[in-house]
């Protein structure tokens, strides 16, 4: 991605030197779950925040479900030291984790990270020891060290974990903040931009006083409040703007 925020008059003492994407790889979401009777490619995207804390790695890739799962979902993958390599970024430089949520195409990478601490909200945790919610192996591996947390939480000056619940009731974004406003890692807070843009677009026109306005996600209202210039998906290239 390549995004350098520079220094923030509010916040002097934090310089995030860049915030990179991350190429995990593709799979090919099938016609039956698109709506709109296509077959589509996905992106399968991390990001590495430089905070000068540390490294801050947002989700890890795409892990290995069953063989059904593969045919139906066709993925490409490319493995998470590599997406890091390809960054000029090696593992032992990543020092959290955060991961949207904990479904296997979000944590595939997280046991070659053991000893990390992992940022997750209480519900996220909960729900990914149900029975059929991701792969278990990806959750409960030697060396998992979680930092569950409830709601919105500043990990580090100028970065905040912001639940934004909905694809799973513990999913959640990151909050990078910048000199000329914030870059939000939204995960799959929805699965496309223009999914995503709407959903922003009626969160302002609500504010505007607009009529007829269909319901917004609750959460867009506090993403709004870091006045966000980009927003970031995990399974869209496309890069949302909001107007000023």
């Amino acid at each position: 991605m390549g995004y350098r925020p520079r220094r923030g008059r509010a916040f002097d003492a934090v310089i995030v030197d860049e915030i990179q994407r991350l190429d995990f790889g593709y799979f090919i979401r099938p016609a039956s779950e698109t709506g709109n009777a296509k077959a589509r490619v996905e992106s399968l995207l991390g990001y590495a925040v430089a905070h000068p804390a540390g490294l801050v790695l947002f989700d890890t890739g795409l892990g290995f479900a069953d063989a059904e799962t593969e045919a139906h979902y066709q993925p490409r993958r490319r493995p998470l030291d590599t997406a890091l390599r390809s960054a000029g970024i090696a593992m032992d430089e990543v020092r959290w984790i955060v991961n949207c949520h904990l479904h296997f195409d979000h944590c595939g990478g997280n046991p070659l990270l053991a000893g990390r601490p992992i940022v997750v909200q209480t519900a996220e945790l909960e729900g990914a020891h149900e029975p059929g919610y991701t792969v278990p192996d990806l959750v409960d591996f030697a060396g998992a060290s979680y930092e569950v947390i409830d709601g919105e939480v500043e990990l580090l000056p100028g970065l905040w974990v912001v639940p934004t619940p909905g694809h799973t009731d513990g999913h959640q974004s990151v909050a990078v903040r910048c000199d000329d406003g914030t870059v939000v890692l939204a995960g799959q807070a929805h699965d496309t931009a223009t999914e995503f843009a709407a959903d922003l677009r009626a969160a302002v026109a609500q504010t505007q006083g607009g009529t007829a306005i269909p319901p917004h996600s609750p959460w867009m209202s506090r993403l709004l409040q870091f006045d966000p210039r980009r927003i970031v998906l995990a399974h869209d290239l496309s890069v949302v703007e909001p107007l000023r």
